[in-house]
C-alpha cells in the first residue's frame, strides 16, 4: 500500500488559490473540509503576521458565500469558509480516497498526504488529469515489512527483539540492561550503545512520519 506526498498546483478559480498567491507569507492549514456538489465547507487555521488582511481578502472573494472568524489570538486566526464548489476536492471524492488532514496551502501549492492502494492512487491521477489540476509526486513508499529494514541494522533488530521478549520496555522493568547484554552474550556497554542507536533511528523516524520534522540526518 503506497504512502504519497504531493504538491497540488491550486486551480485559478479556487478562492484559496488567489487569497494564498496574494499573501504568499500566509500559511493555511485545512484543518477539516466537506465537499458539496454546489458548495465545501472547511475549517482553516490561518498563520502570518497580521491576520486581518488576509481575512479581508477572504470576504472579498465572490465564491466565497460565508466566512466565520472562529477564533484569533496574535498571529494565528481559526476560520470556518463556506465557498461555492472548486474542483479540488473532487477527484479525491471520484478517486475515493480520504485525505490525511491537517494539510497545507501557501503561494497557491497544498500539499497533501495520502495513504491508499495503488489502484486508487492511480485513479486519482487520472482525476487531477481530467480536472486540469497540476501536481508534483514528491515522494511515494511502499508501506509493509520492510520498513524495519530500513531503519534498523540486523544487530539493532536482534538487540530490540531481545529487549522487548526481556521486558526491558515494560513499567516497571522486568529485565535489567545487564540482563539482556547476558542474554546477547554483549558488553553491558555495547548493548548500551545497540539499543541506543537503534531507539534514536525509531524515535527520528516516528518524528518525520507524525510530526513532519526533519532530522538533519
Amino acid at each position: 500500500m503506497p504512502r504519497a506526498r504531493l504538491s497540488i498546483s491550486l486551480p485559478d478559480d479556487v478562492w484559496i488559490q488567489q487569497v494564498s498567491t496574494a499573501h504568499p507569507e500566509t500559511e493555511f492549514e485545512v484543518v477539516t473540509a466537506l465537499a458539496g456538489e454546489r458548495a465545501g465547507i472547511a475549517l482553516i487555521n490561518v498563520t502570518t503576521d497580521d491576520p486581518l488582511p488576509v481575512l479581508t481578502a477572504i470576504e472579498q472573494q465572490s465564491n466565497v458565500v460565508n466566512l466565520e472568524l472562529l477564533w484569533k489570538q496574535a498571529e494565528t486566526a481559526l476560520l470556518q469558509v463556506e465557498a461555492t464548489s472548486s474542483p479540488l476536492l473532487l477527484p479525491l471524492w471520484e478517486a475515493g480516497i480520504p485525505i490525511r488532514l491537517p494539510f497545507s496551502i501557501r503561494n497557491g501549492t497544498a500539499t497533501w498526504e495520502l495513504v491508499t492502494s495503488a489502484s486508487r492512487f492511480s485513479a486519482l491521477g487520472t482525476a487531477l488529469e481530467e480536472a486540469g489540476i497540476g501536481f508534483e509526486l514528491e515522494s511515494v513508499s511502499e508501506i509493509g515489512t520492510t520498513e524495519a529494514d530500513r531503519l534498523l541494522t540486523n544487530r539493532q533488530r536482534e538487540a530490540v527483539a531481545t529487549a522487548l521478549d526481556a521486558g526491558y520496555y515494560e513499567t516497571p522493568r522486568e529485565a535489567t540492561l545487564t540482563d539482556v547484554a547476558d542474554m546477547l552474550a554483549i558488553s553491558k556497554a555495547t548493548c548500551s550503545e545497540i539499543l541506543h542507536r537503534a531507539e534514536g533511528n525509531i524515535i527520528s523516524w516516528f518524528a518525520e512520519e507524525e510530526f513532519d520534522m526533519g532530522t538533519g540526518t
